[in-house]
């Protein structure tokens, strides 16, 4: 063997070695560790605690009044009484139901309105004037009718999650469909693929990027949607306590309860950003 052969043959072992999972997982925690990533982590940590000391001041000292504004300690105070007398778990429980099961019945329907509109020109020429006026009445203007018709149970919430998503839903997934290049589609026609496969192994998961972004912002709208619509008429829920907390000027409650509602949405958009990695886009992230 050769020096450069050696060399190469090194070289390729050296590549190969760094592609592993291992290599790519302590590459990432290195870069996470470096000097600039961490100046950059204690600069935000910085500016947390000096808006949480301001915000701690400006009440302690009367500046502004406990009705307008809670400070961080009496927001914490307010947690254990939330969580063991007014269960915040089981209602958000609740809320989180409502919006999976809307966000779960837009995504099925919304997907194959769109697969519909984006394969078929007749399809499309047939429903688009439906779609389009559909979705320019304002979600607010029928929610007092859902209401009439359902109730103020689940179900209520679960339609009014469902209009908010089908649309982006549909148009993502027209899009989506819209961008398969004519290159992917002549090489699958040369294979002898059917219609069926064409749209399986080529159409679909091309349109799948637009689609899971589609999923991605319905994400945190879906959680918006259920409160809404659990603050214009619920019986339990998240919304229904925010609700009850703005009836009794109940500050402390009302900025404990918005904090809550903020990590859930953080800690969902998460699992749907691993949830795309890991198993919707794998392929882009090999």
């Amino acid at each position: 063997m050769t020096l450069d052969h050696a060399e190469l043959v090194a070289d390729r072992v050296v590549t190969t070695e760094s592609r592993t999972p291992a290599a790519t997982r302590a590459r990432r925690l290195r870069g996470a560790l470096s000097r600039r990533n961490l100046a950059v982590l204690g600069g935000q940590l910085l500016t947390v605690a000096a808006v949480l000391g301001l915000l701690q001041w400006l009440v302690d000292s009367g500046r502004i009044g406990t009705i307008y504004l809670a400070s961080p300690t009496q927001i914490l105070r307010v947690f254990p009484h939330l969580i063991i007398q007014e269960h915040l778990f089981g209602n958000l429980l609740i809320t989180l139901y409502e919006a999976v099961a809307g966000t779960a019945l837009a995504f099925v329907i919304g997907v194959s309105t769109g697969i519909w509109m984006g394969l078929s020109r007749a399809g499309e020429r047939f429903l688009n004037p439906f779609v389009a006026a559909a979705m320019a009445v304002p979600k607010v203007t029928i929610i007092p009718l859902l209401t009439l018709y359902l109730g103020v149970g689940v179900n209520h919430k679960i339609v009014i999650v469902f209009l908010f998503g089908y649309f982006l839903f549909v148009f993502n997934t027209i899009a989506g469909i819209r961008q398969v290049q004519d290159s992917h589609l002549k090489v699958a026609r040369a294979h002898g693929a059917s219609r069926i496969q064409t749209i399986v192994k080529v159409i679909l998961p091309s349109a799948a990027p637009s689609i899971v972004a589609a999923l991605r912002v319905e994400t945190g709208t879906a959680l918006v949607a259920a409160l809404f619509g659990e603050i214009v008429a619920s019986k339990a829920g998240l919304g229904n306590m925010l609700n009850r907390a703005i009836g009794v000027y109940d500050t402390a409650k009302l900025f404990a309860l918005v904090l809550s509602i903020t990590v859930f949405s953080v800690l969902i958009i998460t699992a749907v950003d691993q949830l795309e990695k890991k198993v919707l886009l794998r392929w882009k992230y090999v």
